[in-house]
């Protein structure tokens, strides 16, 4: 087995290297795969300049099924490295991540999103014969159905200006001074934007965890993790690669390395669970009061002397009757619904809840 030394970069093939790994051995996964563009020839914009497209060795393969067992192995191995609370990311084009998503599917891995990284500046479609690619894909995925899994929700929030994050992420792609040249050349034709590997790793990790990037290139997701204080490791058979990527990282210094700057807040799911009930036993609501789906005062329920809202002929808790009124679809009651506090204005009932906490009743 592979000894696992953090922040560093191993060098070899990714499917040796990853099959020597310890099992369960990793909080995350980052993986940047060849894409198999499957270029047939140059490509050349309308003023007769060259465009530098993808046509490394990296991305060479003999056939489709060259290329679907290459993903086979490598996702096998993640899925046996990392841990069982743990999570991989993968992005791609649609030249190939539809294959791989069925090949994660077939060997168990459930998924959790797909993230569609919008480019703000995308390369123009420069024959103008299809529409302009301006996206990649990420799936995000568990290693199997009712896993457990670390999302850190609140800092998604909070880097959203309190807004839930969304599954459509807005960035250019790397340009300028981020873009990594030699001698007035790009060191690697598929760098990743900086901002992308932050919100991943922000929403998947807490300072101390290990994130293994076997396709490792120019270094990003090792910049970032050391910029949030992540532990990392990569994986890179390119010698050039790699001496760009440990010359960028160890160029990185942390402004402030207190714990409590990186650490993010799970309060949420850490907090004492307060029922509904709660709200009764402390005089907040009384039985018999109104309680107003989504500020609509043209729907609402009574609240029995038990605890149980009743919608018509439909009785539950404030999940199960907010879950009906959403057709179905899963519902938080505390967040659907509002009492009307003294002054006839509507108030969400988690504030009433926020109050217990806050005060110590219960």
């Amino acid at each position: 087995m592979q000894k696992i030394s953090f922040d560093q970069i191993i060098h070899g093939d990714s499917l040796q290297i990853l099959e020597s790994f310890p099992e369960n051995s990793v909080d995350v996964i980052f993986a940047d795969p060849p894409y198999y563009l499957q270029l047939q020839r140059e490509l050349w914009r309308p003023n007769n300049s060259f465009v530098e497209a993808v046509n490394d060795q990296w991305d060479q393969f003999d056939n489709f099924s060259t290329y679907d067992e290459f993903s086979r192995r490598w996702l096998s191995a993640c899925k046996r490295v990392v841990k069982e609370t743990g999570t991989i990311w993968v992005i791609g084009t649609y030249h190939n991540i539809f294959r791989i998503g069925a090949i994660m599917q077939d060997l168990g891995f459930w998924f959790l999103n797909d993230i569609i990284w919008v480019k703000t500046n995308p390369m123009p479609n420069f024959r103008g014969v299809r529409f302009t690619n301006a996206h990649e894909t990420l799936i995000w995925a568990c290693k199997h159905k009712g896993a457990k899994y670390a999302f850190n929700y609140q800092a998604m929030k909070a880097l959203n200006e309190d807004l839930q994050m969304r599954s459509d992420w807005y960035f250019p792609i790397c340009t300028g001074p981020e873009r990594i040249k030699e001698n007035g050349k790009k060191v690697h034709s598929t760098q990743k934007p900086e901002g992308l590997l932050y919100r991943v790793i922000l929403a998947t990790t807490q300072p101390g965890d290990l994130i293994l990037d076997p396709f490792f290139g120019s270094g990003t997701t090792g910049a970032v993790a050391k910029k949030l204080n992540r532990h990392w490791i990569g994986i890179e058979k390119d010698e050039t690669y790699i001496r760009i990527a440990y010359e960028r990282i160890a160029k990185i210094e942390l402004v402030d390395d207190r714990p409590e700057v990186y650490h993010l807040d799970t309060s949420k799911r850490r907090t004492i669970r307060i029922p509904f009930g709660t709200l009764l036993e402390n005089g907040m609501l009384k039985p018999g009061q109104r309680l107003f789906y989504r500020e609509d005062r043209s729907r609402f329920a009574t609240i029995r002397a038990d605890g149980k809202l009743l919608f018509e002929t439909i009785e539950g808790s404030i999940h199960h009757v907010a879950r009906y009124l959403a057709g179905g679809s899963p519902s938080n009651g505390w967040d659907v619904w509002y009492f009307e506090d003294e002054a006839g204005e509507l108030k969400p009932i988690d504030r009433l809840r926020l109050r217990i906490r806050e005060n110590g009743l219960q």
